[in-house]
Parts: structure tokens; C-alpha cells; sequence
């Protein structure tokens, strides 16, 4: 393996990583929320939503890199970490606005 597809192996297991740990902190924000513990459900929606802004810069470096080479090449690894993050990104959003009702519902 050359080192180059290591180094983006390596990236796109880190989007993974980063990505589960955002999910796993917007479960702890639903759970909290279905308790009416408002403000820590904030807390952690933020600190997943940083986790995956991480994931996305990343994700953004790799694929900017891949457009610069004359023969572009993204390991099947990175395929699997986008639609991961993709995933995410798109729980994220749900879980926000569930979040807002479970508010609404308690006010």
C-alpha cells in the first residue's frame, strides 16, 4: 500500500470515528431531552455538532487534494466514512428539531 493511500485510509477512518462520536453525542442529547434537561441536550448537540464539522473539513481536504491530482483516486474507505458522516449530518438535523418539539411540548 503505498503511503499516500495509507495517509487517506487513515483520514477516512478518522471521519468515522469522528462521526460516531458525534452520533453517540446526539443520542446522549435525546436522551437528556426526553428527561426536559434542556440546556445539557444543547450542550451536547454542540459538542457533536463540532465533532462532525471536524469530520467535514476533513472530508473537504481530501476531496480538494483529489481534485488537484491529474488522475483523482479516493480510497473505497473514504466512500464508506462520507456516507457515514452523510448519515450523521442528516440524524443531526432530526434529532435537532425533535428536540425543539420535545421544548415546545414542555412549554
Amino acid at each position: 500500500m503505498s503511503e499516500t493511500l495509507d495517509m487517506m485510509n487513515n483520514l477516512s477512518m478518522k471521519i468515522i470515528l469522528l462521526s460516531g462520536d458525534a452520533h453517540e453525542l446526539f443520542e446522549e442529547a435525546m436522551d437528556v431531552a426526553e428527561e426536559n434537561d434542556f440546556n445539557k441536550s444543547e450542550e451536547l448537540m454542540k459538542k457533536g455538532f463540532d465533532k462532525l464539522t471536524e469530520a467535514h473539513k476533513i472530508q473537504t481536504k481530501m476531496i480538494q487534494s483529489a481534485i488537484e491530482e491529474d488522475q483523482p483516486q479516493l480510497p473505497v474507505l473514504f466512500i464508506h466514512a462520507q456516507d457515514t458522516m452523510m448519515t450523521i449530518q442528516s440524524e443531526y438535523r432530526i434529532m435537532k428539531r425533535m428536540i425543539n418539539l420535545y421544548r415546545r411540548i414542555q412549554s
